[in-house]
């Protein structure tokens, strides 16, 4: 039977867990036809369309065998860099603005570039937000099963 490898497209059903059992995302939901959207995730292999350590654990399985993988936080979304978190003065906001904890904002950089940050704090003179990926920091863990190899 074919194994998955370097260049190979293939579809993948996984579920993401945190050390402490906490699952943050899933291709597999619950109920039957729910609608969600959610299916197989679909990439190609070494194309850095995911995690390294996505893709490692993905290369030399075989179609519908699953495994379960542990990514350390240098194959996953890398360490937190407390430089990406930043407070900013409300009075640089626009002022129809309202920010609250949990909101997720676009940002412009000088250059153009647009990334998404965090809002972690509000406070009356300020907001703190946080450009680290959600996950950055964290060792992850994938219950993986390849479901097909295009």
């Amino acid at each position: 039977m074919a194994q998955a490898k370097d260049g190979d497209r293939v579809k993948v059903h996984y579920t993401g867990k945190l050390d402490d059992g906490t699952v943050f995302d899933s291709s597999e939901c619950a109920e039957d036809d729910c609608g969600c959207g959610h299916g197989p995730m679909e990439f190609t292999i070494g194309a850095g369309e995911v995690i390294p350590g996505f893709d490692a654990g993905v290369k030399g399985l075989s179609v519908g065998e699953s495994k379960t993988i542990h990514i350390p936080v240098d194959e996953a979304y890398g360490e937190r860099i407390e430089e990406m978190v930043a407070v900013v003065p409300k009075g640089e906001l626009p002022p129809e603005m309202n920010p609250e904890v949990g909101q997720q904002l676009e940002v412009t950089q000088e250059d153009g570039q647009v990334f998404n940050v965090l809002v972690v704090e509000v406070t009356d003179e300020s907001i703190t937000i946080d450009a680290n990926h959600p996950l950055a920091g964290q060792p992850l863990n994938f219950d993986l099963k390849l479901v097909e190899i295009l």
